[in-house]
């Protein structure tokens, strides 16, 4: 049994931390853009986020006539370019390239997954800092009468995974994950779920490829943001198709043991 069919046929033995709110891969570039029940031993809330999809457009590479002000892109206030957005169709052209050349480098599917993966736990440990700042600037700018909080670390590994699964995917996708849970079996694992990903949505897998989860980008996003944040963990994409959502992506978190270790000593009632 492989590994993802292992995925596929355990997904009841994870509980539900947060209700559910070589041939040529083609891609097609658009414009537009329940899983099984488990029963959770417990729930948690998930802090809302007025996070949205960010991203800056094409970068202006002169300065203006008038004024002599500058337009360079690294001029621009970190901020400033919060709520901006960038079209599906650009996102998927640019994804669908990565796709492409990436497969022209390598000969099998574990290499592509890595290198997907190592691409974007570029972007998560860039996002780590970028994000934090952000949501402690920008208030300052259009509230001037408080004063936020400044960005903090965190210590516990739950709050951390909420972040992940609401901010973050909120920056990313501009909607939370659909579901985050973790394993009644293994106390090392978590897994978040999206039943319709977007990243992937106009990449077609050939059936000889169907192993392959272009979502592996994602995961090295999610593995750089808790590598970064003091939480080793290795992150894999999965395609954990169902009768419902036949696009369901699940990214399975497997935590460094020391990871479990300094959450028992934080649980540990103080003497």
């Amino acid at each position: 049994m492989s590994n993802r069919d292992s995925i596929a046929s355990t997904t009841s033995r994870f509980s539900s931390l947060l209700a559910p709110s070589s041939a040529s891969i083609s891609t097609t570039h658009s414009s537009s853009s329940t899983r099984p029940s488990s029963t959770a031993p417990s729930s948690y809330p998930i802090p809302s986020s007025s996070s949205g999809v960010s991203s800056s457009t094409t970068p202006a590479t002169t300065r203006t006539e008038r004024g002599g002000g500058s337009s360079l892109i690294y001029d621009r206030p970190v901020t400033r370019s919060r709520g901006s957005e960038v079209s599906l169709g650009a996102w998927n052209y640019l994804f669908g390239e990565i796709v492409q050349y990436t497969q022209k480098q390598v000969s099998g599917i574990s290499e592509f997954e890595k290198r997907l993966n190592i691409l974007g736990y570029r972007v998560g440990t860039r996002l780590l800092e970028l994000l934090p700042l952000r949501d402690s600037l920008y208030p300052i700018t259009s509230t001037l009468s408080r004063s936020p909080p400044p960005p903090s670390r965190q210590l516990r590994l739950l709050p951390l995974l909420t972040y992940i699964h609401s901010n973050l995917y909120r920056y990313l996708f501009g909607k939370p994950a659909d579901s985050l849970e973790r394993s009644t079996e293994h106390e090392d694992e978590y897994m978040i779920g999206d039943d319709e990903m977007l990243l992937t949505k106009n990449v077609m897998v050939p059936k000889e490829m169907k192993e392959l989860s272009c979502a592996a980008l994602v995961a090295g996003i999610v593995e750089g943001v808790m590598d970064g944040s003091g939480f080793p963990a290795r992150v894999t994409a999965h395609s954990v198709p169902t009768q419902q959502f036949p696009r369901r992506t699940v990214l399975l978190i497997k935590l460094d043991p020391s990871v479990l270790e300094r959450e028992r000593a934080l649980s540990a009632p103080t003497k």
